[in-house]
């Protein structure tokens, strides 16, 4: 995970240059969609920040304090990274309610078409890198990012579309129309993002898929061991928790008992790199008495 902090930094040096560039010809052109993307983006500079915080943190092994690890910050900063797109989302619709009511002409609206491409080429190479690596380390944070820098491009390229069309018709009134979609765009998906990011701070398990996924792995051992139950997951940041009980045979050693719940643990690892394996082995008689 070296790397990690140096590509979320990466985004952090993305978003500053393409917020300044954004903001200055939103002012200069007087375009209340190239302003709303400068609001975006600067939200997005804010939440490369988040990201690039949280990793390091969740990136720190487990201590006194913390003896599972710091791996829900990614979980926290994901949760408020999607909150602050709501707030970018709502501030543009305002800004475009106002600017259908009392219409302005845009000026230079090239200039801005030409600052949107340029901003959105800038994010979706970066925006690669960042998703490459998110889904490398399972990172929500980064995933997060990743997000946040494609809206980015997709919103840029519409806000380019609509100054094109302004220039071409003279209608003016398709510079806040664009925007208003914008904003509800990126809106659907902060909702899409916070389903991720929130429920592992509930303690939420881990997906039906993954969880079948393990449970075939287990079954794969069904020779060496009676049954298992009480199976639990859950997730926080990168990390995935698994434990379960085992009814072992009471004939077994403590050796061989000891080397199954290892070659388990090993299998269910190879497959999920940050997954902790906790097994509490069972003796059969203890089954018996139980019922």
């Amino acid at each position: 995970m070296t790397n990690t902090p140096k590509i979320a930094f990466l985004s952090v040096l993305s978003n500053t240059f393409v917020v300044l560039m954004k903001l200055a010809v939103g002012i200069l052109t007087g375009s209340v969609a190239v302003l709303s993307e400068a609001i975006h983006s600067s939200l997005d500079l804010l939440a490369s920040l988040i990201a690039f915080i949280s990793v390091r943190i969740s990136g720190r092994p487990a201590d006194s304090g913390h003896p599972y690890g710091h791996g829900k910050i990614e979980n926290i900063s994901g949760t408020i990274e999607t909150l602050l797109i709501f707030v970018a989302g709502i501030w543009i619709i305002y800004e475009c309610v106002h600017k259908l009511i009392y219409p302005e002409p845009v000026k230079l609206p090239i200039l801005g078409v030409l600052v949107m491409i340029v901003g959105a080429t800038i994010n979706f190479i970066v925006s690669r890198v960042v998703g490459r690596e998110a889904v490398r380390v399972n990172s929500v944070a980064m995933k997060s990012n990743a997000l946040h820098l494609l809206t980015d491009v997709y919103t840029s390229l519409g806000v380019a579309a609509s100054l094109l069309l302004v220039t071409l018709t003279g209608w003016t009134f398709l510079d806040p129309i664009i925007g208003i979609v914008l904003a509800v765009y990126i809106m659907v998906e902060a909702v899409k993002l916070m389903k991720e990011a929130f429920p592992p701070l509930l303690d939420a398990r881990l997906s039906y898929e993954e969880e079948e996924e393990i449970l075939k792995m287990i079954e794969g051992f069904r020779a060496e061991y009676i049954e298992i139950h009480d199976f639990r997951t859950r997730r926080s940041g990168p990390h995935a928790y698994i434990d379960f009980h085992m009814v072992v045979r009471s004939k077994d050693s403590f050796e061989q008992i000891h080397a199954l719940c290892d070659r388990i643990e090993q299998m269910v690892t190879n497959r999920f790199k940050d997954a902790q394996v906790l097994i509490h082995p069972e003796p059969e008689h203890e089954r018996v008495v139980a019922k």
